[in-house]
C-alpha cells in the first residue's frame, strides 16, 4: 500500500508541475503580447486554454482517486489537499492569462501607452511570483514561499497607483477612455495573478507546517 501511494503521489506531483508549466508559459506569452504588442502570441494563449482546463480536470481526478484508494494521513494528506487547491488556482491563472491576451489583441492597434515602464515592472514582478510559488511547491521551500507575501503587497500598490494614473488620464482626455479601460483591466488581471501566486505560497506553508494562514497576517522569512 505504501509503495503504491508513493507511486501515485509522484505521479500527481508530475501532473501538477505540468499544469504549472503550461500556465507559466501562458502568462509569459500573454504578458509578452501585451508589452511587445504581439497579437500572434495572444492567439496562442487563447488557443491553448483548453489544454490547461483538461489537465486541471485530470489532476483533480488523480487526487480524488488517491484519496479514495489510499486514505492518506498527515503529510501525504496535506500534499494532496495542497495540490487540489493549487490546481484550482493555476486554472484561474490560465483564465486570467486569456483575459490579458484578449485585451492585448485590442491594445496592439491602440496608441502606445505612456505607462509602459510601470507595466513592464509589474509584469516582471508577477512572472517571478508565479515562478517562485511553483518552485516553493516543488522544493518544499518555506522561506521562498514567505518571500512571495511581501511582493504581493508591492503588486497591489502598483495596481492601485496604475488605477489612479489611468483615472487621471481618462478625466483629462475622454478620447482615450477605451484604451485606458483595457489597460486598467490588464493591471487588474496582473494583480489577481499575483494574489493567486500568494494563495499557492500560503498552500505551500500549509503543506509544510500543517497550519492554515489564509486571512491572517503573513509571517515573513
Amino acid at each position: 500500500m505504501a509503495k503504491h501511494l508513493l507511486r501515485d503521489l509522484e505521479h500527481i506531483k508530475r501532473e501538477i508541475l505540468s499544469v504549472g508549466g503550461l500556465v507559466e508559459q501562458a502568462i509569459h506569452r500573454a504578458t509578452t503580447a501585451f508589452v511587445e504588442r504581439r497579437p500572434e502570441l495572444a492567439d496562442e494563449v487563447v488557443d491553448g486554454d483548453n489544454e490547461i482546463d483538461d489537465r486541471e480536470v485530470r489532476v483533480e481526478e488523480e487526487c480524488l482517486k488517491a484519496l479514495a484508494l489510499h486514505q492518506p494521513v498527515a503529510a501525504d494528506l496535506r500534499f494532496i489537499i495542497t495540490v487540489l487547491k493549487v490546481n484550482n488556482d493555476l486554472e484561474r491563472m490560465g483564465d486570467l492569462a486569456v483575459n490579458i491576451a484578449q485585451r492585448s489583441r485590442y491594445l496592439a492597434n491602440a496608441k502606445p501607452t505612456s505607462f509602459a515602464s510601470q507595466f513592464r515592472t509589474m509584469v516582471d514582478n508577477v512572472r517571478s511570483m508565479v515562478r517562485d510559488s511553483l518552485d516553493a511547491l516543488v522544493n518544499v521551500d518555506l522561506a521562498l514561499a514567505r518571500r512571495i507575501y511581501q511582493r504581493d503587497d508591492e503588486v497591489d500598490a502598483a495596481h492601485s497607483k496604475m488605477y489612479g494614473l489611468l483615472q487621471e488620464k481618462m478625466e483629462a482626455d475622454v478620447s482615450c477612455i477605451d484604451d485606458c479601460i483595457s489597460l486598467l483591466s490588464v493591471s487588474r488581471h496582473l494583480e489577481r495573478i499575483a494574489d493567486l501566486a500568494t494563495n499557492i505560497a500560503e498552500d505551500v506553508e500549509f503543506m509544510i507546517e500543517g497550519e492554515i494562514i489564509r486571512h491572517r497576517a503573513h509571517p515573513r522569512p
